[in-house]
């Protein structure tokens, strides 16, 4: 699967069922390869292993991930904490198995740099500031997708 990464988060780690005492590292990211599709990808290893893999590339980089295990999706468990995406399914990276090879972009596919400014959401599924401000109270407790731009950034 080659895309460009739209979205990342940082790595996390849980105590291990299994081997208690241990931990197990993960992080996520969503990859895009036409306007219409992206879908998640999850890694589960060891610290070292998940914090290489998470550190070898960033937003808006192209990649391309050999053998990775496709999974159907939990819907109401996994789209609580990722993108939703049109897909099922969401890919499963593998220390043993996968593979995540990095390039520019541009050396991949010049149509890719343009699917990292496209929305995923529908035009029509969001709120606005202006709109929270004015409906506060009857939105409390709702989960809402919002529609903002960065006017400024400082310390």
């Amino acid at each position: 699967v080659i895309g460009v990464v739209i979205g990342k988060t940082d790595v996390r780690s849980f105590p291990d069922r299994k081997n208690i005492g241990n931990e197990r590292y993960t992080f996520n990211f969503t990859i895009r390869d036409s306007p219409t599709y992206f879908i998640n990808v999850q890694s589960w290893g060891r610290e070292e292993y998940i914090r290489s893999l998470s550190e070898s590339f960033r937003v808006g980089d192209c990649v391309t991930i050999e053998n990775p295990l496709i999974q159907s999706k939990e819907v109401e468990r996994e789209e609580k904490f990722n993108p939703v995406t049109p897909s099922c399914y969401k890919l499963l990276l593998s220390e043993n198995h996968s593979v995540v090879k990095t390039s520019p972009c541009y050396n991949t596919d010049t149509r890719l740099l343009s699917l990292l400014h496209l929305p995923v959401k529908d035009p029509q599924d969001y709120y606005s500031l202006g709109d929270i401000v004015a409906n506060g109270q009857s939105l409390h407790g709702r989960v809402l997708n919002v529609l903002a731009a960065v006017m400024s950034v400082s310390k």
